[in-house]
């Protein structure tokens, strides 16, 4: 797995879009216990925050040390270095495993073997992601100019995942199909 965040980490904490907190109600809504929660790939533990608000446990790895020092310490929170295709927990120990923005960078085959080791077999895995953003139309031609034309050849292969929606990774799950949820900027009102 690369690690393409380590040298920013401080502003990846600061700058990283977040979730909408429907997103997160949806996910709750479709797991049974609440126990534990593996974060996988928590960067700096951004999902991992919320998760620890509804889990009595939450589990949070990384490749990254950097990351992790950027996370919000909680004292049900356990951050641990660790690559997403090996952990050092014991087999069935999650409710819900959750990688945000990350998964295009695994070794599916062996982190998939992981989830499925580590998954109680009533658990959810739930894969989230997000692409280019949509502001005016204006705004959108320079950015996609921007991401396209200027810094496409330099995007990681693997970024393409993310630009398919994930809809095209192997995935050897049973699918939920999930609403679309929309990340808003702080401040923006929507009717």
């Amino acid at each position: 797995m690369k690690d393409n965040f380590s040298t920013q980490s401080a502003d990846y904490a600061i700058y990283r879009p977040t979730y909408p907190q429907e997103l997160y109600d949806y996910l709750f809504t479709l797991v049974k216990n609440k126990e534990s929660a593996w974060d996988c790939a928590t960067g700096n533990g951004q999902v991992a925050r919320v998760l620890a608000q509804h889990f009595n446990a939450v589990y949070a790895t990384d490749i990254s040390e950097n990351q992790l020092k950027n996370a919000l310490h909680l004292p049900n929170i356990t951050y641990q270095v660790e690559p997403a295709e090996q952990t050092s927990v014991g087999n069935a120990s999650f409710d819900l495993i959750t990688v945000a923005q990350a998964i295009h960078w695994f070794n599916f085959e062996a982190f998939y073997a992981e989830v499925k080791r580590t998954l109680k077999p009533d658990g959810l895995f739930a894969v989230i992601g997000y692409g280019i953003m949509f502001i005016d139309k204006k705004v959108d031609q320079a950015v996609h100019k921007l991401y396209e034309d200027i810094l496409g050849k330099y995007w990681d292969s693997e970024r393409r995942y993310i630009e398919e929606g994930y809809k095209t990774i192997p995935f050897p799950f049973e699918e939920i199909i999930a609403p679309h949820f929309q990340i808003k900027p702080p401040g923006i009102l929507t009717s």
